[in-house]
């Protein structure tokens, strides 16, 4: 896997995600940087990099570093960075040797994220589980798109649903689901490894998706597809900007807004069926 880091003033911080989606990052770190904010994006290949350090520098006129890491890096400096993290009112998410605080704990997730991306302290991450708690799924059929460590999956089960199918084409992801499955005790998870070719055939009363915006747009009549009158999407990992044609695309796959959130520029949205 292949890391590049670049600083851009806040002005750019937009625009140096787009860059970094564009090319098909892997995942992402954002992090103050002085007056600035610092990225770090995870390639699965050094083309992509290339390309997006290439974009750095003629668009932003940023510079750019890229470095390869192994695997078991990112699970060692995660180690050693990570706090629990309330994503929402009372939902938890640590490694079992971080406990958090009782006296505000209503859920605790626990995972070990090793070379897949989801923490828990991304802004997408909390926006999404505090939109699922006012969400009743109680006995449904769930659908985790790109779901990474598994948390939503994962905090799907512990709110009731019925069954619960987790799907990510990054093999690290799809074990490290499957590990923190374990570590949460959760046997009513199917974890899957592909994209979504392997939603042909399939149906789903509430889909969850925190991927991007490009493969939201792709996948959006997929989506739509899998889904009865009814049915619920929920999805974030694009900024507030992006959503105009978001909600155009799954307007036009019968899908209706019920319900944004915002923080910090990044949006969770609820669609319905119609």
């Amino acid at each position: 896997m292949y890391c590049l880091t670049c600083v851009v003033n806040e002005d750019q911080q937009e625009l140096a995600s787009a860059i970094g989606y564009g090319n098909n990052m892997g995942g992402c770190v954002e992090e103050p940087c002085g007056s600035n904010v610092k990225f770090v994006f995870y390639f699965d290949n050094k083309d992509s990099a290339e390309n997006a350090a290439k974009s750095f520098t003629e668009i932003l006129s940023a510079e750019s570093a890229i470095e390869f890491v192994e695997n078991q890096d990112w699970n060692a400096k995660w180690k050693e960075s990570m706090e629990p993290a309330q994503i929402a009112a009372g939902v938890w998410v640590s490694p079992k040797w971080l406990e958090p605080p009782q006296n505000e704990l209503a859920a605790w997730i626990k995972i070990e994220p090793k070379m897949a991306f989801g923490t828990g302290h991304h802004e997408t991450t909390s926006l999404m589980v505090e939109l699922m708690l006012d969400l009743d799924i109680t006995g449904k059929t769930v659908l985790d798109m790109g779901c990474g460590t598994g948390i939503l999956a994962i905090f799907a089960a512990m709110k009731n649903a019925g069954s619960v199918t987790a799907i990510d084409i990054d093999e690290w992801a799809y074990r490290n689901a499957a590990e923190n499955c374990e570590r949460n005790n959760i046997g009513n998870i199917e974890i899957l490894q592909g994209d979504s070719s392997l939603l042909n055939g399939r149906g789903f009363d509430v889909v969850f998706a925190n991927i991007n915006r490009n493969i939201l747009l792709t996948d959006a009549a997929k989506f739509a597809k899998c889904l009865p009158i009814g049915g619920i999407l929920q999805i974030s990992g694009f900024y507030e900007s992006d959503f105009t044609d978001i909600e155009t695309e799954m307007k036009r796959n019968g899908l209706k807004p019920l319900k944004k959130l915002l923080k910090k520029n990044w949006m969770a949205v609820v669609f319905r069926k119609e």
